[in-house]
């Protein structure tokens, strides 16, 4: 076999170029390419968005398969995007916007069908799609609904029916007169029945603007929660870690008491002797103080001693008019500023 010099350059440097191409377009395209992509990408027509959002979640049976990808306005529709993987979708597939929490969140439910494949390029079509029945849409229907209707012809209507019956059995009556006494009602609870119902349509657009914020602080007390238990382990983990100590303590003091125990006796001798010659102690403190100040004053002044002796020579002695040691013991005459003995 011929080593790579021996060949043709411009070859090999063709070949090469041709390899790098191909890795490129391969790593550019890699999301197109079913073995090395995240799955395959198809497109179905709604007549509405239902609140579907990208990454929402794909899910067949129950289970994820993919997520949505985009929610656009197509011509008179809306076009969403989602990516599936490990999925057939046949040509007869259908696909819904399903809520998937209280709060609001959807998810594309996904049914495939059909013998054929579903062609990625051809979205598919509004009449195999569904969105969901919005509660507020349904307060809103139920408001209209009750706006229209004439209370008090109602209540005259009952009444006139009442009255048409009043030769009927008591049992029939009653109920008329029930029924008729239910119409005054409704009719003299009509304004508080709208404002309830509009309010009520308020309160179901506030969660539904509100989504994303609820959604936060549920994953915020998530985290929460999570810490707590991080910090549970923690202190569990510390308490056994104190355990674990404690035991190796008495495994320590019971491997050396025959050491201890003659060590304490003889430290309770030594503080035995110590109570005892406590007053000894005290006393030698109180007489060392003197002494120790007086050597502070000698050595205070410099690298010298300075003294007082007195006695060294004789005492003062006059005979025939001469005198020997006339000062006798008396104490030198201190400095300015200094105290006795150079302080």
């Amino acid at each position: 076999m011929k080593r790579l010099k021996e060949r043709n350059q411009a070859a090999v440097g063709a070949v090469t170029l041709v390899l790098i191409v191909l890795v490129t377009a391969v790593t550019y395209f890699s999301d197109s390419i079913p073995i090395f992509g995240n799955g395959t990408t198809y497109t179905a027509s709604f007549a509405e968005a239902a609140g579907l959002a990208p990454d929402n979640e794909v899910e067949v049976a129950g289970v994820k398969v993919g997520e949505v990808t985009s929610v656009s306005l197509g011509h008179k529709q809306v076009l969403v995007k989602f990516r599936v993987k490990g999925v057939r979708v046949g040509e007869q597939s259908t696909a819904s916007i399903e809520i998937k929490t209280l709060l609001g969140e959807k998810y594309l439910a996904l049914t495939p069908k059909g013998g054929g494949a579903q062609d990625p390029d051809a979205a598919i079509p509004v009449q195999r799609t569904r969105t969901p029945f919005q509660l507020q849409d349904a307060f809103d229907q139920l408001s209209t609904t009750v706006g229209d209707i004439d209370t008090k012809q109602l209540a005259d209507s009952f009444n006139a029916l009442s009255g048409a019956l009043k030769d009927s059995p008591k049992y029939l009556k009653d109920t008329l007169s029930g029924l008729s006494s239910l119409s005054r009602t409704v009719s003299s609870r009509d304004a508080d029945l709208h404002t309830l119902l509009s309010n009520t349509s308020q309160v179901s657009k506030t969660l539904s603007d509100r989504n994303a914020q609820l959604q936060q602080v549920i994953s915020d007390g998530n985290l929460l929660l999570s810490e707590l238990q991080k910090r549970r382990e923690q202190i569990s983990t510390l308490l056994k870690g104190t355990q674990q100590i404690s035991q190796q303590l008495s495994g320590l003091v019971e491997d050396n008491r025959t050491q201890l125990a003659p060590t304490l006796a003889e430290l309770g001798k030594v503080t035995d002797v110590l109570q005892h010659n406590q007053s000894n102690l005290d006393r030698s403190l109180q007489l060392m103080a003197p002494f120790a100040r007086v050597g502070a004053n000698a050595t205070g002044n410099g690298r010298w001693f300075e003294g007082y002796l007195c006695g060294l020579l004789p005492p003062t002695i006059t005979a025939g008019g001469l005198s020997i040691n006339p000062e006798g013991c008396t104490p030198p005459i201190a400095a300015p500023n200094q105290g006795v003995g150079g302080r």
